[in-house]
């Protein structure tokens, strides 16, 4: 999904990744990052911040149901099976080694990513509330006041 205008609160350079905030799994797959971003290119973003609810809107996503992982590149943005092989590709190795099953055609891959976010809830738990990022890694936020 390519749109011509930078969504609110991202520059050109910025490579982010919307996450579920109050899903177990979702904030697993952030401290992943957080730990294997060696070169910090990551920003990390809750869909229910108030950045993540202007970038749904900007990309005509729900704001009231997250079903996918969104990765926002400056204007573009990927969802899913997709989303997941960009990152992954950006981590280097051995992490980058992954893409190897984006030989899987997207529907399969995508209908397998499915399975698992919609089932997440029920597999993995879900927190009462957003959890807040750690003073160490506030700065890993899009959010994070510098």
């Amino acid at each position: 999904m390519n749109i011509d205008k930078l969504p609110p609160y991202i520059s050109a350079s910025d490579k982010v990744i919307l996450f579920d905030g109050v899903c177990k799994l979702c904030n697993a797959w952030s401290n992943f990052i957080i730990k294997h971003d060696k070169y910090r290119l990551f920003k990390l973003c809750s869909v229910q911040s108030e950045e993540g609810q202007a970038i749904l809107l900007h990309f005509g996503l729900p704001t009231d149901s997250y079903e996918t992982m969104l990765y926002v590149e400056g204007g573009q943005a990927f969802q899913k099976s997709d989303a997941f092989f960009q990152i992954m590709a950006k981590l280097g190795y051995p992490w980058k080694t992954a893409c190897i099953f984006s030989i899987i055609p997207r529907p399969v891959r995508d209908w397998m990513y499915d399975r698992v976010a919609l089932n997440r809830y029920s597999l993995f738990g879900k927190y009462d509330y957003c959890t807040l990022p750690s003073p160490e890694h506030e700065t890993r936020f899009l959010n994070a006041k510098l």
